[in-house]
């Protein structure tokens, strides 16, 4: 009756070297759709017990010195969510009183439950079935044990991560600081980008973020200049790093562009475009495009926006973006390999 895609706990191991018990109680069991292995010889328990029974029964012949001891170093071993059960088939006439507290002592882990032979075979396959219950509930609390450790795990390396990156704009935005002012507004405005990003994905419920909801949350607080924002692509997935960096480019750009390119203007424009070759390896390119807004002229030297951006771009890309100061206004292109920007390695989702 051995079914070798059974899950652990989830049978029975039947102790009875005399009589006829074992074959009864397998019959009985397995009518009542339950999976049951017997222990024909003391040599084979150690190696039964080792593949996690849920239930254990045993008959008084089978409670030699050896046995009691095996199965109390199975126990032993039991994690502190299991309580195994354990049904004790005595005879009449046996010491049960004696018995039991000799049991009770040296199978403390134990949840032991004691039947007279002759047994009534309703009540036996009852109890089992209501300890492979108990057992299920049992494993769904270990599972919620072993999600609750995994989850904290990740809160914590998702939290290191969210303050390393916080301490960075800082020092960075500091850096570029003018004023006192100047500091504070350009990073509320970073923070509230990374912000954005990170409940974007959470309320999607895991590691991925749609790169059209990163540009409209990056672009939100802008919506008085909605019309003259055009916005372009077709769906897709980023991981999350790749989501948190291309947000932080994006509000550097449209910061700049409120400042002093094409929506410091009323007949400014701006387009973001996306497009994915059909390449064996999908190239992925982005596009900023500014145009109607004041002539453009190339810097004497980079601003930590552009050096953000650059450094930025070619960290989530693979390759260098081509920063653009045209006449008709700024051009940023960023290209490279799509697998650089999607989820490839899937863990479970955080909720």
């Amino acid at each position: 009756m051995h079914d070798e895609n059974q899950s652990e706990l989830d049978w029975a191991l039947v102790l009875a070297p005399y009589r006829r018990d074992a074959a009864f109680i397998e019959i009985l069991l397995a009518e009542n759709g339950m999976s049951v292995r017997v222990c024909a010889s003391t040599d084979d328990l150690a190696d039964l017990l080792a593949q996690s029974p849920g239930v254990i029964l045993v008959t008084h012949e089978s409670l030699t010195p050896q046995t009691i001891e095996a199965i109390a170093v199975h126990l032993s071993a039991q994690p502190n969510w299991s309580d195994l059960p354990i049904f004790v088939l005595l005879d009449r006439k046996a010491p049960h009183a004696r018995i039991r507290a000799e049991l009770e002592r040296l199978w403390p882990q134990a949840r032991q439950i004691y039947f007279q032979r002759p047994v009534i075979s309703l009540e036996l396959v009852t109890a089992v079935q209501s300890a492979f219950l108990v057992r299920l509930r049992q494993r769904e609390v270990r599972d919620s044990i072993e999600r609750e450790r995994d989850l904290r795990f990740e809160l914590n390396h998702r939290v290191k991560n969210i303050l390393a990156s916080v301490s960075s704009i800082f020092r960075m935005t500091r850096r570029a600081a003018d004023t006192i002012d100047t500091l504070v507004a350009d990073f509320e405005g970073r923070l509230g980008a990374l912000a954005n990003v990170h409940s974007a994905v959470f309320e999607q419920g895991g590691d991925t973020v749609d790169l059209r909801e990163i540009v409209d949350l990056t672009l939100k607080p802008y919506a008085d200049k909605a019309k003259r924002l055009k916005i372009d692509g077709p769906e897709l997935l980023l991981n999350r790093d790749a989501g948190t960096t291309l947000a932080l480019c994006l509000h550097e750009l449209v910061t700049n562009a409120i400042k002093y390119g094409a929506l410091s203007t009323d007949e400014g424009r701006i387009s973001v475009i996306w497009k994915i070759s059909d390449d064996a390896q999908p190239i992925l390119t982005l596009e900023w495009i500014e145009s109607g807004g004041p002539p453009v002229k190339e810097p004497t030297r980079a601003g930590y926006g552009t050096r953000y951006i650059r450094s930025a771009l070619s960290a989530i890309f693979g390759e260098k973006p081509i920063v653009l100061f045209e006449p008709t206004g700024l051009r940023c292109v960023a290209r490279g390999l799509l697998a650089n920007v999607v989820l490839t390695d899937v863990r479970p989702p955080f909720k």
